[in-house]
């Protein structure tokens, strides 16, 4: 296999692997607390993130004063986007919980203004209509009714989500921070936030069966630790604008991964949601992308747009783009 289809390859397997999570979230909030399951993901991934750091021999181990600064605020916004994140997937649909919460790609430079090349095309905007309209199909089901919670829920989580993406560009850029040392504060932070929340509760996780320590493994291991370091590999081999093509596939693995192991199906409603959801968030993608990189004979080259998967262990804007 080629360097470039191993590279896709490997970017194919994150957005799969991050498309798989919300099915992964609702199996476990279905048999556990959420804030036990968000307590379980944080301090799995923090375990993980840390025996990564102390296995490294290249490097030194400790951590910057600009790693712990950037560190500590996105960790409790980080919490705070999974915190509505999987209450919202835990009252509906794993399909609709991907689709939805990929608005953040087209949210996100509406709050980020790094980079960029003055007011955004009206293109933009239309891109955002249509996602607009294809949130409102997604939450009709059968026929048009009043929006479910979960559904709601998911729709903020992905306005967090894209305020903590701005804010991670806020503090990280031109700064001494390595991503696998941020990402462990960030794993520490959420560990410490919902340990009181979940304390109670811990006999209860204890107790959990094979299955749902199947799930939580899952959601830490891989849908965290490994998509992070995978996609920071990847990203390192190949061109943003390919990266985030190839990543913005997640929400399409999530419909898939719904249907094929969640048992879900689409109405003809929420299909053509689907649909129009994926075009508008790639076309509204192409265009932030397209006004940010022209050029302007009175500006510096602009950075990588800065779009990151809400996991315990995300991506910073060090090397490149990627979806929610």
């Amino acid at each position: 296999m080629s360097d470039v289809r191993r590279t896709d390859a490997v970017l194919l397997l994150v957005a799969l692997v991050w498309g798989s999570s919300y099915l992964s979230a609702q199996t476990a909030t279905a048999a556990l607390p959420v804030l036990l399951v968000l307590f379980a993901r944080y301090a799995l991934s923090a375990s993980a993130c840390l025996g990564v750091v102390a296995a490294r021999r290249r490097g030194p181990r400790r951590w910057t004063r600009d790693e712990w600064r950037a560190g500590v605020p996105l960790g409790v916004t980080q919490a705070a986007v999974l915190l509505v994140e999987t209450y919202g997937v835990a009252h509906t649909s794993a399909a609709n919980a991907g689709l939805i919460i990929s608005l953040t790609i087209v949210l996100t430079p509406l709050l980020d203004r790094g980079g960029r090349r003055g007011p955004l095309p009206p293109a933009f905007f239309v891109a955002t209509g249509v996602c607009t309209v294809a949130v409102g199909l997604l939450m009709s089901g059968n026929g048009f009714q009043a929006p479910r919670l979960g559904d709601l829920l998911m729709l903020g989580a992905a306005v967090i989500r894209a305020a903590h993406v701005a804010l991670v560009g806020r503090l990280t850029v031109g700064r001494a921070v390595r991503p696998l040392h941020l990402t462990t504060v960030q794993t520490l932070v959420g560990t410490a936030l919902f340990l009181p929340a979940a304390a109670g509760d811990l006999p209860t996780l204890a107790h959990a069966d094979p299955a749902t320590w199947a799930q939580l493994l899952h959601l830490a291991l891989f849908c965290s630790v490994f998509a992070f370091l995978a996609q920071t590999w990847a990203v390192q081999r190949t061109s943003a604008s390919r990266a985030s093509l190839l990543l913005g596939t997640e929400p399409v693995w999530a419909v898939a991964v719904g249907a094929a192991l969640g048992g879900e199906h689409l109405t003809p409603l929420t299909g053509l949601g689907a649909a129009l959801m994926v075009a508008g968030t790639y076309w509204g993608q192409a265009v932030e992308r397209a006004h940010r990189n022209a050029p302007h004979p009175r500006l510096s080259p602009a950075r990588p747009s800065d779009l990151d998967k809400d996991s315990p262990c995300p991506t910073t804007p060090v090397t490149t783009p990627t979806t929610t």
